[in-house]
């Protein structure tokens, strides 16, 4: 731990009496001691402010399968830090406490956190991780703390819904040995209803990490909402033509945040989903059962 500091964003330009921020599609407009949607980015006095900088709500070593990741290091552990906010705003948010907003927190700088990484080698460690809220959007913590794990020879992690412009996201996955990344759904009203977002800029996302690190991708398989065997079998079959081998996590849902009143996903449900993604697919992963 050390003193905190106060970093100038990346991606942001002023206009007018405000600025736009240009990290993510939303591109928010923020007044003057304002944040963004993401409640990550702040204008301070018409700068772009990282708010959330080095500031983190949630640590843990897990195990690499908990992130989910089933082909890449699965037997090690990986440290795992978190801060808050997020760009979506889903209504079944699992960690809505921190990605919904502002929380508790202890200051870490990037070499607190390769430190603390090295440290836990003794503990399979094999690198950093970050999680539980959208780390996109603390794009400068994650990019500064990337470059210190990777010059010390451990591996690099997103847990991510893949929501970032292209030229951002490519930074990130240029610096990023694997992936986890959220696929909500296979179309574009699902995305904009209940996550605030859109399904083109993801799967484009999807295409770009494909193309630089190890990436597995997950679906929250949730009731009445994105269950459709044949979206599903949609999902599956564009993952594949991308490459058959990424591995597909097919998670279940249980009632949580503004869906407390949902009913968890079927068994049986979950079986359907995992038999006709497996059509296309050669790694099909049942989670949460």
């Amino acid at each position: 731990m050390s003193e905190i500091i106060t970093k100038t964003a990346e991606y942001w330009e002023p206009c007018n009496d405000k600025i736009r921020c240009t990290l993510c599609p939303h591109q928010c407009l923020i007044g003057v001691g304002k944040a963004g949607l993401c409640l990550g980015r702040k204008n301070i006095d018409g700068k772009l402010i990282a708010e959330n900088y080095g500031k983190v709500t949630s640590m843990a070593v897990d195990p690499m399968t908990k992130k989910p990741l089933n082909r890449f290091y699965a037997a090690n552990t990986i440290l795992t830090v978190a801060s808050y906010g997020c760009n979506f705003k889903c209504n079944f948010c699992q960690n809505h406490s921190i990605s919904q907003q502002e929380n508790d927190y202890t200051y870490y700088s990037p070499k607190a956190i390769r430190d603390l990484a090295l440290h836990h080698t003794i503990n399979d460690n094999v690198g950093l991780a970050f999680s539980y809220n959208e780390p996109t959007i603390s794009f400068e913590y994650v990019k500064d703390c990337f470059k210190l794990i990777k010059a010390a020879g451990l591996k690099t992690i997103l847990v991510t819904n893949g929501y970032l412009a292209e030229k951002p996201f490519g930074e990130l996955a240029a610096l990023t040995d694997a992936m986890n990344i959220d696929l909500k759904g296979f179309n574009e009203n699902f995305y904009h209803k209940i996550c605030g977002g859109d399904l083109e800029t993801v799967k484009k996302n999807i295409t770009t990490a494909v193309e630089n690190c190890h990436v597995e991708i997950t679906t929250l398989v949730i009731p009445q909402l994105n269950d459709d065997l044949q979206e599903i079998k949609a999902m599956a079959k564009w993952i594949g033509e991308l490459n058959p081998e990424i591995p597909y996590h097919l998670s279940r849902f249980f009632p949580r945040y503004k869906m407390e009143n949902q009913e968890p996903t079927p068994l049986a449900t979950m079986s359907e989903a995992a038999e006709v993604a497996s059509e296309y697919l050669k790694y099909v992963y049942l989670g949460n059962m």
